[in-house]
């Protein structure tokens, strides 16, 4: 997709608001965990070098439009980033008409409680383009969504681009889906095919190896006549997950389901897990994660991908003894030099407990976004940077 990007642009003098994602969890004034704050530094830092005057906009929580109640304040969050950075970031409450200075920075209050933001309004985003000579979109995870102050801003803003990390995202999944190098690997898991379903159809079309975890994985199972136990599946998926599987084995791929397989009785922590081959789970049987042999195999195929697309650990690998094949899987993605890609909350957290951060090439910041990427849709607010480009 063609777009501007914010260092294709001079700034100097100019007015730049940016809409960044700084939509972190915040408890008594605390904030839990500032990766997002971290993630907006380098477009604000690029964006007040250049000589611009900054206005930030962001939402926090889901507050009701119309009304700022104490815990939907940006005050903390303002507080925060203003210890990144070093300086005050002065919170604007009554920002229409605001006249921002060059080499200013200021937070717009949270714009999820202005009237019209989710709705999209066109009122709103032209109040929003009012502030500003060059509108910035630097919040992928909320590009799935028409807002105000992700689409009608940009719609009438006199410029608009991309801020860094939105075009570093862009171009990642671009690169990991547009034009990747082969094989292309995908990993899908998850609870359920339902909430995947079409991502799997899209993705069928575009990998050489879809590798499916979790509750997924057992529907896939079933379609193939295999016994699951009790394990959590959808039965009345079957058909759909036969056809994914025809699907990519009418173009050379596959679909590779566990040989070996983890199960236990009942899903809690202090579950014992019990190693068995597939044909040997009983009607009583939970699968919690796959064995590890399958586990080797699909580490094999990682090790010799051109490029993976991680979605979903392939097991409960939040109890550590349902673990061991998502950390085989997640170890064998850091040490391949595909290029890889990993999004999705759990993905991320899996990122985090197996100590792999800086060994996948990109993480992506969008949840919702990241997934409507892989399933072929459209953005709408990357399409209205695509159109005002």
């Amino acid at each position: 997709m063609n777009f501007k990007k914010l260092t294709d642009l001079d700034l100097n003098g100019r007015r730049v608001l940016i809409r960044v994602d700084m939509n972190v969890p915040v408890k008594d004034g605390a904030i839990g965990d500032d990766t997002r704050i971290r993630a907006s530094l380098p477009t604000i830092e690029h964006a007040l070098a250049a000589g611009a005057g900054v206005i930030l906009m962001t939402h926090l929580g889901r507050p009701t439009e119309g009304t700022v109640a104490e815990e939907d304040r940006l005050a903390p969050v303002a507080a925060r980033l203003g210890e990144l950075l070093g300086r005050e970031v002065p919170v604007i409450a009554d920002w229409r008409g605001y006249a921002v200075k060059p080499g200013e920075l200021v937070m717009l209050e949270n714009i999820r409680t202005n009237v019209g933001e989710k709705k999209n309004s066109d009122e709103l985003g032209q109040a929003y383009a009012a502030l500003c000579d060059v509108f910035v979109h630097d919040a992928f995870g909320t590009s799935h969504r028409a807002e105000a102050s992700t689409y009608a801003v940009a719609k009438f803003a006199p410029e608009a681009c991309a801020g860094l990390l939105m075009a570093a995202e862009l171009d990642a999944l671009g690169r990991a889906l547009a034009q990747p190098a082969r094989p292309l690997v995908a990993i899908v898991a998850g609870s359920k095919v339902s909430t995947k379903l079409t991502i799997l159809e899209s993705l069928a079309d575009k990998v050489d190896q879809l590798i499916v975890g979790g509750g997924i994985a057992n529907t896939f199972l079933l379609a193939e006549g295999r016994q699951i136990g009790k394990s959590l599946a959808e039965p009345d998926l079957v058909e759909q997950a036969r056809s994914v599987i025809a699907k990519i084995r009418a173009r050379g791929g596959d679909v590779p389901l566990p040989a070996d397989v983890v199960v236990g009785q009942k899903f809690d922590a202090a579950e014992p897990a019990v190693v068995k081959p597939l044909a040997e789970v009983t009607a009583s049987d939970m699968i919690f994660d796959i064995g590890p042999d399958s586990a080797q195999a699909l580490a094999a195929l990682v090790a010799k991908a051109g490029t993976i697309v991680w979605n979903g650990p392939v097991g409960v690998f939040e109890f550590d003894q349902f673990g061991h094949g998502t950390e085989t899987l997640a170890r064998a993605i850091a040490a391949s030099p595909a290029f890889s890609i990993a999004g999705g909350g759990d993905t991320l957290a899996a990122v985090a407990k197996y100590g792999i951060t800086e060994q996948v090439s990109y993480i992506s910041t969008g949840g919702g976004a990241f997934l409507e990427f892989l399933e072929g849709k459209t953005l709408p607010a990357v399409e209205i940077l695509g159109q005002r480009a």
